[in-house]
């Protein structure tokens, strides 16, 4: 699949999905403005995607942060003179009881992972109209489909990103703007050495002891019996961006290994 000629638009693009979703639309002929709170990271992924011979540039950015939001925009259609594509990723995952969270790290949480996805697509409305359409993907999660333990905060924010995905592809389909979702399930990226426990505690912000395996989860919980990688899920999201998708649009595209397919498994002991 090609997208030739389309601007892109990539949060949380430092590491992880977010940096493989910036590379393949690279790849695929797009021009990408990768942004995230992770300068040397971002930085990096800038500068492969030029030396594969891309064009891509970073800007440093916390999505929570509304007043950055326009300045973002107008970088992207100042450089590229438009925007096409807008992958809302950038999130973060608290591993804690409900009744252990504290207000702070659910408010941080859901800013984060939901406010950031809102203000992602607030603000790429207006840029898309004035090129006559456009595709919105909004990072959301298996989490965002049923809950996990341990995980509820991290479901309610991901929950909320499935359903506004939903409500705002009604909203703009007339103005030829595609809004989905997409829900990995066990992916192995760097985000499982950085769960941390509720930050409420003295060990605030620090990993969990010892990290989450996601191959040795992905064996007991995932049909397929193995962990994917962020490949897959970009992979994904290239299709979503892409032309054929064009008749796309309110819908949940699920990256999981088959986790979905049945019931959910008993969680780890």
């Amino acid at each position: 699949m090609r997208i030739d000629g389309k601007v892109a638009i990539v949060t949380g693009a430092a590491s992880g999905i977010g940096a493989q979703c910036a590379e393949t639309l690279a790849r695929a002929g797009a021009k990408v403005i990768a942004t995230d709170i992770d300068s040397a990271g971002g930085e990096r992924v800038a500068r492969k995607i030029a030396e594969a011979r891309g064009d891509a540039i970073f800007l440093d950015q916390d999505v929570t942060e509304e007043a950055r939001w326009p300045q973002v925009i107008a970088a992207a259609e100042g450089r590229f003179g438009r925007l096409d594509i807008m992958v809302a990723n950038a999130g973060i995952g608290l591993v804690v009881p409900l009744e252990e969270m504290s207000l702070v790290d659910w408010r941080r949480q859901q800013a984060i992972n939901l406010d950031g996805v809102f203000l992602a697509v607030k603000h790429a409305i207006p840029a898309m109209r004035r090129v006559g359409g456009g595709s919105i993907i909004l990072m959301s999660s298996v989490a965002g489909l049923r809950g996990a333990v341990g995980l509820a905060g991290y479901c309610a924010s991901k929950g909320g990103v499935r359903l506004l995905a939903k409500a705002v592809a009604l909203e703009v389909a007339s103005a030829n703007i595609r809004v989905n979702s997409v829900h990995p399930g066990i992916i192995a990226t760097p985000i499982w050495g950085k769960l941390t426990p509720s930050a409420g505690a003295e060990r605030r912000n620090a990993p969990l002891e010892p990290p989450l395996d996601p191959h040795e989860r992905a064996r007991g919980a995932v049909p397929l019996g193995l962990a994917g990688e962020a490949q897959d899920i970009a992979d994904g999201v290239l299709f979503l961006a892409s032309d054929a998708a064009r008749y796309v649009t309110g819908s949940e595209l699920v990256i999981d290994g088959g986790m979905m397919a049945g019931a959910a498994p008993r969680p780890p002991t």
